[in-house]
This record gives structure tokens, C-alpha cells and sequence, in this order.
């Protein structure tokens, strides 16, 4: 069920994996997102036993409705008092969500787009990040570490960062627009972009670009400030390795969603 990243030393952060659930079809069998199409009760009983997987109860999961934004949430201790309505409310729009409580688990929601789990173990906070190409162009890691660093006090140089399961830079196939996109945001097209013969025989061109998003959020936690030795890409590819981990370019939207997860020890 769970892809585990020992390599945090104060937190618990993992990726969901297809199997050990209940859902059916395109979204078996684990999954635990209620925003793609999958039945209601089955997605809470994932959700259930994901929670007795992590010893907390089912209230400490914390999962936003993404939007390919930058708002990151902070899950405190009014947050966790509120009516579960009130909570869905404010959970709509949220791509990252952080919390330094103990026995809270936040997470995202991915399939083909970057989880990254950010611990400070100095200040015991914890971060989940969804970053997909649009918020990678709007520097979403950058939003959620200057949010650590103004509710919390963190210093990036502090950090320990989990770059999850995501779609790899031979599978990202993208048009032109895309590629201007993360050009006219400065990034180092050098380094994160390289042609590869297209695979739709529809296609005009023969050629066209890709982008390498882990690399992307790597680059940016380290412009931020994160040491790159405190930085661990799971080096899974979500296009390649369907069988374990959903993808939404290789099964279609209407699949399920791998969670990613992280609390603090």
C-alpha cells in the first residue's frame, strides 16, 4: 500500500501505491481521492485504512481540493476544531497544505504531476506540496518555503525535501505553448527541456519538446535554499510504472490519484 521514504529523519512521509484497496476498474484499487470519479464509500474505506496503516484517526488526514495554484494552508489547532463542512470549505483551492502538530498527516493528490514533502526538523513542520507543470511554472515550492519561513520561522538551509512519484522527462511529452511557458518564467531550458521524436502520428512535426519536472522542483528547493544532499528523488515515473502508481496520461483522467503524504515522528 504505502512507498516509504526513510531517508526523513524527523518525519513519516510516503506515497500511496495501487494496491491493498477496495476501489475498482481505473481506480484500483487504492485510492483515496474523491475528486476523480471513484465511488464515495469506497475511497473512505481507503482512506480508513490508510489511517489504521498510520495510527491516527480518520479527522488527522488532511487532503485539499488542488487547483494547479501556489496557496499553501497551515493546518492548526483552530483548523482541527472546526466542523468537518467548514473544513472541506477552506480545503477548496489549497495545493499545499503544512502543519506542525503531531499525528496529522497532510498530503496531495498526484497522478503524473510532483508530490514534495518538505520536513524542518528544527521547527517540527511538515509540508506537502502538489506541483504540477502550472504551479512548477509558478514557483509553488518557492510560495510554500516563504510560508514556512513566515508562520514558522524556517530556514530553508534546514530542510529536508522528498521528491515523489511524478511523470520523468522522456514521458512529458508538451507543445510549444508549454515549453514558452517555463522559458518566459526563467527557467534553464538547457537543463530541464530536450527534444525526443513525438509519439503521436498526428503530429506536423517529428520532434517535440519535454520537460523535466523533478528536476524543475529540485532546482528550485535548492534556489531556495535547501541543500542538495537534503534532497531525495524517489525516481519513479508515474507514465512508466502504471501498474504501481496512477497515471492520468497513461489511464486517462477518469483513474485514481496516488497520496502522498508526511507527519511529523
Amino acid at each position: 500500500m504505502l512507498h516509504l521514504y526513510p531517508e526523513l529523519t524527523s518525519a513519516f512521509a510516503f506515497s500511496t501505491e495501487r494496491h491493498g484497496g477496495v476501489s475498482k476498474g481505473a481506480y484500483a484499487s487504492f485510492n483515496a481521492n474523491h475528486y476523480c470519479g471513484d465511488n464515495t464509500q469506497d475511497v473512505e474505506k481507503n482512506r480508513q485504512l490508510l489511517c489504521s496503516a498510520l495510527d491516527i484517526p480518520r479527522t488527522n488526514l488532511i487532503i485539499p481540493h488542488q487547483t494547479h495554484d501556489t496557496r499553501t494552508l497551515v493546518i492548526n489547532d483552530k483548523f482541527m476544531n472546526l466542523p468537518i463542512d467548514v473544513k472541506m470549505t477552506i480545503l477548496e483551492g489549497v495545493d499545499a497544505v503544512c502543519t506542525n502538530l503531531p499525528k496529522v498527516c497532510v498530503c496531495v493528490s498526484t497522478a503524473d504531476c510532483i508530490p514534495v514533502l518538505i520536513s524542518d526538523p528544527v521547527h517540527g513542520v511538515v509540508s506537502a506540496v502538489h506541483a504540477g507543470w502550472r504551479g512548477t511554472v509558478k514557483r509553488i515550492v518557492k510560495e510554500n518555503l516563504d510560508a514556512l519561513t513566515s508562520r514558522y520561522g524556517t530556514n530553508p538551509a534546514d530542510c529536508q525535501a522528498i521528491i515523489g512519484p511524478g511523470i520523468s522527462l522522456d514521458a512529458f511529452e508538451v507543445g510549444d505553448e508549454v515549453y514558452e511557458e517555463f522559458r518566459n518564467a526563467g527557467f534553464n531550458m538547457e537543463l530541464i527541456s530536450k527534444r525526443f521524436p513525438t509519439t503521436s502520428t498526428s503530429e506536423a512535426t517529428k520532434e517535440k519538446w519535454h520537460i523535466d519536472l523533478p528536476l524543475c522542483n529540485k532546482l528550485q528547493l535548492m534556489e531556495c535554499g535547501v541543500k542538495e544532499e537534503n534532497i531525495h528523488l524517489s525516481g519513479i515515473c508515474t507514465y512508466n510504472q502504471s501498474d504501481d502508481f496512477f497515471s492520468a496520461r497513461k489511464l486517462g483522467i477518469k483513474s485514481g490519484r496516488i497520496l502522498n503524504g508526511i507527519m511529523r515522528k
